[in-house]
């Protein structure tokens, strides 16, 4: 038993540390944000509205079919529903309708009301993907960001690494009397600056870790951390393509340029329904009635009065009623003519709405293509200024260490290499992200191989 219990214990223990120590990666990210996000559980909802307006329209074609029963008594003088009679007696009456109702013109609205509550619900799922790729996006930008910050402190806590060393062998060389305590100054000081920006590194891993845990709804932000891989620059032939053909390819599939398309065709049928009212409706009804009284009635047939029980009453006392009503609009006070004008109106700001959409994403994919060639430009120049500081800072290091060279000198050529690798590790990110962000409008997955 004692093992058993030990056994489970370690289990649960392994269990806990695996769940706190977990390190998400970008796919695990966009699923959880695109499973998880309450904007996305909105647009879900209304979603399921627009479902539910498609079968309110489909309803719009059958006939309604109502029934009442009303039950009464009275005393005194009273009135027979049945004979119209009055008398002064006490008296229960029973009464029962069914009646049904159907359109069976009105111009087309209801056909076009019922393609209007169709092309709704698939606005409804281009508004809800579009929301994913705007969140996909989002995530992509804030995981970047969170390897971006530990990139450079890594590269922080190696710079200290180095200064300490150096820290050490210049205590060294001012107790042998070889360099000036000035020069040990500088170095103490140089080391202190790179604590201080470790600190701020490590602040900066934190807030970018807290602002990626917001975005998936993740409260525990002192147990959320992604994947510590460091991502190299991908490969990419996504530049092979003409900011033209990318532009052409994304209008075909982008969801918010299928929303504006939609939105257009909505409108449209907003308009086919307004010029509907100006025809006449046609409509037909049935009714049946029947009732029940308990005061005795007169029988034609035996020409004598007597008490009929329910169910016979029910049957003798039942009519029917059926027609059919035209409604033809004549005046209304402007207000088809009106409503029409403003659905026409609707159908133009639509169109504009769908080729300032498409002006936009043009605009997007220019700059975001232009972007990404700036990006990897800033990052090759990056690494060429990284490595001319650093062939600088081994010359001077060797300066300094043989007395050529003082120590405020040496620590800028050192500031100048911790520069250099920030900016490179900024470019690098920069590039990965605007790339990342040309394939998708490409329609290639965000993913960091």
């Amino acid at each position: 038993m004692k093992f058993k219990l030990t056994t489970l214990f370690l289990v649960l223990t392994i269990g806990i540390l695996s769940a706190q120590t977990k390190k998400w990666t970008l796919q695990e990210c966009v699923e959880y944000a695109v499973e998880n996000n309450l904007s996305i559980e909105q647009f879900e909802l209304d979603l399921q509205n627009a479902q539910i307006d498609e079968s309110d329209a489909l309803g719009n074609f059958l006939p309604n079919l109502n029934s009442t029963v009303t039950a009464s008594g009275s005393r005194g003088l009273s009135s027979d529903p049945i004979t119209g009679s009055n008398f002064t007696a006490g008296i229960f009456t029973l009464g029962g309708n069914l009646s049904s109702n159907v359109v069976l013109f009105n111009g087309m609205r209801n056909k076009n009301r019922m393609n209007r509550a169709k092309l709704n619900a698939i606005a409804g799922q281009y508004r809800l993907d579009d929301l994913k790729d705007d969140i996909r996006l989002n995530v992509a930008l804030n995981y970047l960001d969170i390897l971006s910050n530990k990139e450079a402190l890594k590269v922080f806590k190696a710079q200290y690494a180095f200064t300490e060393q150096d820290l050490k062998r210049t205590k060294e060389l001012v107790e042998s009397g070889v360099v000036p305590k000035g020069d040990l100054l500088e170095i103490e000081a140089t080391a202190a600056g790179q604590q201080q920006q470790i600190v701020n590194g490590e602040n900066q891993v934190l807030i970018s870790r807290i602002t990626l845990a917001q975005l998936l709804q993740i409260t525990d932000y002192e147990n959320f951390d992604i994947a510590d891989d460091a991502f190299e620059i991908p490969p990419s032939d996504i530049l092979n393509n003409s900011p033209k053909s990318i532009f052409a390819k994304a209008v075909g599939f982008r969801n918010d340029i299928k929303l504006s398309e939609s939105n257009v065709e909505l409108a449209e049928k907003d308009l086919d329904i307004a010029k509907g009212a100006r025809y006449p409706t046609l409509a037909a009804f049935f009714n049946y009635n029947t009732s029940y009284s308990s005061r005795k009635q007169f029988d034609p047939i035996t020409q004598t009065s007597s008490r009929f029980d329910l169910l016979d009453q029910l049957w003798l006392f039942d009519g029917i009623t059926y027609g059919g009503q035209l409604s033809i609009p004549i005046f209304n006070g402007f207000s088809t003519r009106n409503s029409i004008r403003r659905s026409e109106i609707g159908v133009e700001k639509a169109k504009v709405q769908l080729e300032q959409d498409k002006l936009a994403l043009e605009t997007t994919v220019n700059q975001t293509y232009a972007n990404v060639n700036s990006s990897f430009a800033s990052y090759e120049a990056a690494e060429k200024t990284l490595e001319a500081r650093r062939l600088a800072y081994q010359y001077s290091k060797e300066r300094f260490d043989v007395g050529l060279m003082n120590a405020f000198d040496f620590s800028q050529a050192q500031a100048r290499v911790d520069n250099a690798e920030a900016e490179v590790i900024r470019t690098k990110y920069d590039y990965i992200f605007r790339l990342k962000v040309l394939e998708f409008y490409f329609g290639i997955p965000i993913k960091l191989d």
